[in-house]
């Protein structure tokens, strides 16, 4: 009775994730997808081993059912944790860091780029955080026509980045930056 409430509960979250998923399918949604799908197959692994110790008495068919529920769990593991979820611990595909680090040294007024950091937070949606050291004769302040309006357009710009954390600093600062 449960297994078939457990597999009823699963086909019915497998039909709203279907259906949510049928644009891009980001990893978090692919990662549900697949869990449930693993569960719903646990629940007729659970029928399966039911119904056989109740019309044959086979005992063991329990154990084999653990056995074959926690065989589905390797895949699920390893393919959540595979190429394409480490990725995320990367800079996005395509991208490449000292390509950020050319484009953000041609803003005028930027003389040096360090502790540049570009990742992708989640499916389509990537980040980028850098410390720009500026010609000492240049303004820190923000607006219009400032270095850090002028980087933050150029990375939107060139690499359609919405999300980008820069800290704008002088030579005197970058110096002994390690021990702030």
């Amino acid at each position: 009775m449960i297994g078939a409430l457990g597999l009823a509960g699963n086909l019915a979250a497998l039909a709203v994730l279907s259906h949510r998923g049928s644009g891009e399918c980001s990893l978090n949604l692919r990662g549900a997808l697949v869990e449930v799908l693993g569960d719903a197959l646990g629940s007729v692994a659970v029928l399966a081993a039911a119904l056989a110790m109740i019309f044959t008495g086979w005992r063991q068919a329990d154990p084999v059912a653990s056995l074959l529920i926690a065989a589905l769990i390797v895949p699920r593991t390893l393919g959540c944790c595979g190429k394409r979820s480490t990725c995320y611990w990367r800079a996005p595909g395509g991208w490449r860091p000292t390509e950020v680090d050319r484009m953000l040294r041609t803003v005028p007024g930027v003389c040096d780029v360090h502790d540049l950091h570009v990742w992708t937070i989640t499916s389509g949606w990537h980040a980028v955080s850098a410390h720009l050291v500026l010609e000492q004769s240049r303004s820190m302040d923000c607006g219009d026509g400032s270095v850090l309006d002028t980087a933050t357009h150029a990375l939107r710009q060139h690499f359609g980045l919405v999300h980008s954390r820069l800290q704008v600093e002088h030579d005197d600062h970058a110096g002994h930056e390690h021990t702030c």
